[in-house]
């Protein structure tokens, strides 16, 4: 019988469907979380590192495979990329990755499971095909060991370049970093992350810590800290000001506790989302945060149900997320090449409903993690010829190494980890 870290990644892998439930969503199913934290640890790295690795394994398997892998179900295609994975980039024994993956197989489609057995005994024997050469065939190398859709990457290659381009998805093929911020009401949060033998170094971002050594999941659990990208990080310490903040579009949460933490004594945080569903998940990180001026609502951002006079909004739009494709990997096989469009609309919407709030002096700072231009750029200039009244703030020092003009725009092929970005706007 396979192991039950295998068994449930491939369930994990075959809810990768557009329409599906997302990954975030998938991994925090009872099951999951109920297995022991190494076997837990396991099955993350096998979900994660063959959605990242997606595109080369079915070049690699398909190299070796007798008939077309589309020929084969889905389910059999998530079990041959998971043994393919763990025989090229784990350290699992061959013999394990082969058997137990035949077992799946087995469990599946007891007719398939000597094709499964034949494909990556032959991986085991052969090794995988050479890659194409990234600087001679740039879009065969992006679409193979890149391991990115056909419509991202000649839409990178278009947009940003050979070079750019390889090296984006060079980077979004590594796991990102995992960053912190502490809680500022825990005086001891510093002193029990040492104890719990968490190492932590400073980055660019003031606050935002990266975990160097170490599993920060029990001290998040008990309020000592939030796990949060540093690009996110960033975005909320521009919106962060004294007195009343507006984080609209707020679930999960992370940047609304942060923002709670920086409004001073007497300010208030108002965090509203759409989804109440979404919205529970924060509601319980405020308890373990200790944020008791932070009131949660369900609202829809485009028909906010506020008065304007907010010393700052925040709007932290949803987007496409292909600016996170290593954290968040399903994306690369969810997204559709209409999205990036059909977000801007939506965008466009929520960023005139958000600049009506701002009071005169106030600040709104509209974000997104994805840096695609439809739902950056192409945003925000027209929003800016629609309010005169509306301007570019000028960027804090700390925050120059991230700019791109007025704007931030990071990127994970010069800073590890996701790729936000955001413009700072103040209303005269």
């Amino acid at each position: 019988m396979p192991t039950p870290a295998r068994r449930l990644a491939l369930e994990v892998l075959s809810h990768v469907r557009p329409g599906e439930a997302t990954l975030a969503e998938t991994l925090a199913a009872p099951e999951i979380e109920s297995l022991p934290p190494s076997e837990r640890a396991f099955l993350h790295e096998l979900v994660l590192g063959t959605l990242r690795r997606r595109g080369w394994l079915d070049h690699v398997l398909q190299r070796l495979a007798e008939r077309p892998l589309s020929r084969t179900s889905p389910a059999l295609r998530d079990a041959l990329r998971l043994g393919a994975y763990q025989l090229l980039f784990l350290r699992v024994p061959d013999h394990a990755a082969v058997s137990e993956t035949v077992s799946l197989a087995r469990l599946l489609e007891p007719p398939g499971a000597g094709f499964v057995n034949a494909v990556l005994r032959r991986l085991q024997r052969e090794g995988p095909p050479p890659e194409p050469d990234a600087k001679e065939d740039p879009l065969g190398w992006l679409t193979t060991a890149g391991s990115l859709t056909g419509w991202i990457a000649a839409r990178w290659l278009e947009r940003y370049g050979a070079d750019e381009a390889l090296a984006r998805a060079r980077a979004l093929l590594e796991a990102p970093p995992v960053h912190v911020h502490l809680n500022p009401r825990r005086a001891d949060a510093a002193a029990r992350a040492d104890e719990d033998g968490l190492v932590l170094t400073e980055t660019g971002v003031p606050g935002a810590w990266e975990v160097v050594r170490g599993r920060p999941g029990r001290l998040a659990a008990s309020g000592l800290l939030h796990v949060q990208d540093k690009g996110s990080q960033l975005v909320a310490l521009l919106a962060a000001r004294q007195g009343t903040v507006l984080d609209a579009c707020a679930a999960p949460g992370g940047k609304s506790l942060l923002l709670s933490d920086r409004t001073g004594p007497a300010g208030r945080v108002v965090a509203s989302d759409v989804s109440a569903r979404r919205l529970r998940t924060l509601v319980d990180a405020r308890a373990r945060w200790g944020a008791g001026r932070l009131d949660v609502v369900v609202a829809d951002g485009r028909t906010p149900p506020f008065r304007g006079g907010f010393d700052s909004v925040l709007l932290d739009a949803p987007c496409t997320g292909l600016g996170t494709l290593a954290r968040h990997p399903d994306i690369r096989w969810r997204a559709r090449p209409a999205d990036p469009g059909r977000h801007r609309e939506r965008q466009r919407l929520l960023l005139d409903a958000a600049g009506s709030l701002v009071r005169p002096g106030g600040r709104l700072v509209y974000a997104t993690c994805s840096v695609e231009d439809e739902e950056t750029t192409e945003v925000v200039q027209p929003f800016l010829e629609r309010h005169p009244a509306i301007e570019p703030e000028t960027l804090p020092e700390w925050v120059r190494p991230y700019a791109s003009g007025p704007f931030v725009r990071m990127s994970p092929a010069r800073e590890r980890g996701d790729a936000f970005f955001a413009a700072v706007l103040a209303r005269r």
